[in-house]
């Protein structure tokens, strides 16, 4: 507590604060004229040491302090959010792979039943007539 007491309180500190006494007042813990005392000495206060030393003798939670960064908790949050990305995202692509793998598979299938026999009789159809009429090679069935 006496480390961050020097650091300056914002207007969010100093209404916490007011209203932590408003309910000690609601209480009965402190009158009505040591409220307007404490209330003006935490409209006054400047840092969190003065503003924790017009509630120290009551009950009840400590005034928020601002959170101080961490780069170690961060990078733990970085950390973890990569162990559950990764494997999820690589399953995923495990997933697409596979449909589409099993769709390239059946599209293969079928071209193989209907491609390739309809190209197995060569010799029918209207390109190769003249050899069904018995033309002759090199003459041209139409002349």
């Amino acid at each position: 507590m006496a480390r961050t007491g020097h650091l300056r309180a914002s207007d969010a500190d100093r209404e916490q604060v007011a209203e932590r006494l408003r309910n000690a007042a609601t209480e009965g813990r402190i009158g009505i004229d040591e409220l307007e005392e404490r209330l003006s000495a935490t409209l006054a206060a400047r840092t969190y040491a003065e503003l924790e030393a017009v509630v120290a003798d009551l009950p009840g939670p400590q005034p928020v302090r601002r959170r101080t960064f961490v780069p170690t908790s961060s990078v733990a949050r970085v950390a973890i959010a990569l162990a559950i990305a990764i494997p999820v995202m690589v399953a995923a692509v495990a997933v697409v792979t596979a449909f589409l793998s099993a769709w390239l598979v059946w599209a293969a299938i079928g071209w193989y039943v209907f491609g390739h026999h309809r190209r197995s009789r060569r010799g029918y159809g209207p390109r190769h007539a003249h050899r069904q009429a018995g033309a002759g090679p090199g003459r041209d069935f139409w002349t």
